[in-house]
């Protein structure tokens, strides 16, 4: 989720909600909303942007409150999960920031592997960042998930 603008201006969730849902509709994509169980707050979302061709998907997630609480690990098993059984999807990947290494640990709890560095691969707020890249195969998925 590292192309998130920001600041995110008034009227901007309404024209980026409009847009997912143009994306599902179309096989691009599936986002879903990320929730506290205990009283419904709105704390994220998580998604997987879809390479039909490829059966690939790119999974995305962010948390706007309570860090550290394993909510977006939980998210992201959940989306993993959905792409590989009920998306028929062969490969999930996904990037982070290399200054976020807390991402990269939600991608190794759900069984990714790191797969190498894209050295200055876009620009952030005028500086070039790296992006980590992580993938999980539905082969490994089957079979960590026939381990556990």
């Amino acid at each position: 989720m590292w192309n998130i603008p920001h600041p995110y201006e008034d009227g901007m969730a309404e024209e980026w909600f409009k847009a997912q849902a143009e994306r599902y509709e179309n096989g691009e994509g599936i986002h879903f909303c990320i929730f506290l169980r205990d009283d419904q707050t709105f704390m994220g979302g998580v998604s997987l942007q879809l390479d039909a061709r490829h059966q690939r998907g790119e999974l995305g997630y962010w948390i706007g409150v309570l860090w550290g609480h394993g909510y977006c690990t939980e998210a992201a098993r959940v989306m993993v999960a959905y792409g590989f059984n009920t998306l028929d999807l062969n490969r999930i990947e996904a990037q982070h920031f290399t200054r976020n290494p807390a991402s990269g640990r939600v991608m190794q709890k759900i069984g990714m592997r790191y797969e190498g560095c894209l050295r200055q691969h876009v620009r952030r707020w005028d500086k070039f960042e790296d992006l980590a890249t992580y993938g999980i195969l539905k082969q490994e998925f089957m079979e960590s998930s026939e381990a556990g």
